[in-house]
């Protein structure tokens, strides 16, 4: 670390600051940014900026102690799959083709490598469902083919496929449940959870419509079950950091946040691509339609299904949860008092009824400040989270950098006295600087993009989902009414935000919530 006494005593140059930041992989870069350029003010002490310590902001509790947990999986395709994978599960035939990939590029062999080594969760998949045959029996291979203390191989009994959810959440097989369905299979998978006495790890958004939102937070209370919701940036290390700065008022009263989603990909526009292998005797297409609208056996609903409101929450639910639970997470700023939106099907004209290009506008007038979403799915402009404050502001994806405002009171004596320079870095923090992320997609790039992929811990990228899931499995073997980070609670606020949002959408005109009485007007 930088020696902090030569900090106090002497200032501190620009070399010795790169070199310090250089040198810091566990903690990041944490670094006073508005050094002048010139000699004389580059020795003075640090511009009056209060120094930050966030060594023990990330810090994620050991994993407990406590019997193999039994883990049902409902829906084990895309995500599903990735969620397997975060237990330290996966197909053979992946092993094989990062260790061919390996051959050519030695980033696969330390992608290969980190996965082996992955912390061993103690748990086993004991069964899994889904109503496309091809996912389900893949499943089934990768529950067997367990990957621990840097091997891989089939070191495990090979899981129980069940034919419906609720066979599996109501068999002495299991004793926690991961749902990765559609988001209109959600709430009905959690809640027979929750009522068999399952704990739950429930992909976002927590809900498809606003009246399962209030059935699944009670019925998740009555069983005193261990929920954890599906955002994993909960275990973002630059958003844990944003806290602490936030708390400590160094962009003083914040009034605007900026938030959004930019892709342009088919992938990233739900466009996905169609399994040759999938028909109607290889898909169990009643059971997929659920509760939601019936209609006609379709691949592309089938795969494509973020595309309808029939399954999907759209925009609103898919992509800007992210964004609010990041911001939930770091100004605690609950359920907004009233919501408006707008947007359309403005480039994708497939056939899809969610819009490809939203904006919405949340208020807090309690807290005296206003978040802003955008989104569009043909343009990758880049934009990351923008926290405003009176006296400078934050920018925040993967990385983390606060720019002096030049109107800042706070700071309006170091600013005339040339020791800050309006409209530049005063802080930034860069997790894991030097470490190579294994990001091949351009959706995967999107998500690494803005912290959703890996975080970093003991100098290394760790998965956030394997940390997330950690999470989850400590509160449930502790068995002391131990909640995680993204309890219901957290989730309720979610999904209501969420929902507010869409509703506004739909009908044109401005929702507002009714804190006392719960209802969404």
């Amino acid at each position: 670390m930088m020696n902090q006494e030569k900090d106090k005593n002497k200032g501190i140059s620009r070399r010795d600051m790169l070199a310090g930041l250089a040198a810091i992989p566990v903690l990041g870069a944490i670094g006073y940014g508005l050094w002048s350029h010139q000699d004389e003010k580059a020795s003075k002490k640090v511009n009056g900026l209060p120094e930050m310590d966030f060594s023990a902001v990330a810090a994620v509790p050991a994993l407990v102690d406590g019997p193999e947990i039994r883990v049902g999986v409902v829906g084990v395709g895309g995500r599903g799959g990735y969620l397997m994978k975060a237990l330290g599960f996966v197909h053979p035939d992946r092993i094989d083709d990062w260790k061919l990939k390996g051959e050519k590029d030695v980033f696969w062999q330390h992608y290969l490598n980190d996965f082996l080594h992955q912390e061993n969760l103690n748990v086993k998949i004991t069964a899994v469902c889904d109503v496309f045959e091809k996912n389900a029996n893949r499943a089934i291979m990768m529950g067997a083919n367990v990957h621990r203390n840097g091997k891989d191989g089939p070191q495990g009994d090979a899981p129980v496929r069940f034919n419906t959810y609720q066979e599996l959440v109501s068999s002495d097989l299991v004793d926690a449940v991961i749902i990765a369905t559609p988001d209109h299979l959600h709430v009905p998978v959690a809640l027979a959870a929750a009522k068999n006495g399952k704990h739950v790890y429930c992909e976002k958004p927590l809900s498809w419509t606003v009246e399962e939102t209030f059935e699944v937070r009670n019925v998740v209370k009555e069983n005193n079950i261990v929920f954890q919701l599906g955002h994993q940036g909960r275990q973002t290390e630059s958003y844990q950091v944003a806290r602490s700065m936030i708390a400590k008022n160094l962009i003083g009263k914040i009034s605007l946040i900026e938030v959004c989603t930019n892709r342009n990909d088919p992938n990233g526009a739900w466009v996905y691509d169609i399994d040759p292998e999938a028909n109607e005797q290889t898909i169990d297409w009643k059971q997929f339609i659920g509760p939601a609208p019936w209609h006609p056996f379709s691949l592309e609903r089938f795969f494509r299904w973020r595309c309808w409101w029939d399954y999907s929450t759209g925009l609103s639910g898919d992509l800007f949860t992210h964004e609010f639970d990041a911001m939930n997470q770091i100004l605690g700023l609950g359920i907004p008092q009233s919501a408006m939106a707008s947007g359309g099907i403005y480039f994708y004209k497939d056939g899809r009824t969610v819009p490809d290009v939203l904006n919405m506008a949340f208020e807090y007038p309690d807290k005296d400040l206003t978040l802003l979403y955008s989104a569009t799915l043909s343009s990758e402009k880049n934009r990351g989270k923008a926290i405003m404050g009176h006296d400078a502001w934050m920018e925040l994806d993967e990385n983390l950098t606060i720019f002096l405002d030049p109107r800042s009171t706070q700071y309006k004596q170091q600013i005339e006295k040339g020791l800050l320079e309006p409209n530049k870095p005063i802080y930034s923090y860069v997790p894991g600087q030097g470490k190579v992320d294994a990001i091949t997609t351009p959706t995967e790039k999107y998500f690494a993009g803005r912290g959703l992929l890996y975080t970093y811990r003991d100098g290394k990228a760790v998965d956030t989902t394997h940390l997330h899931l950690r999470e989850w499995l400590n509160c449930i073997r502790l068995n002391n009414g131990t909640q995680p980070s993204c309890n219901i609670d957290q989730a309720f606020e979610e999904a209501i935000s969420a929902h507010m949002g869409t509703i506004s959408y739909h009908e044109g005109r401005r929702t507002y919530w009714d804190k006392e009485k719960e209802i969404i007007i």
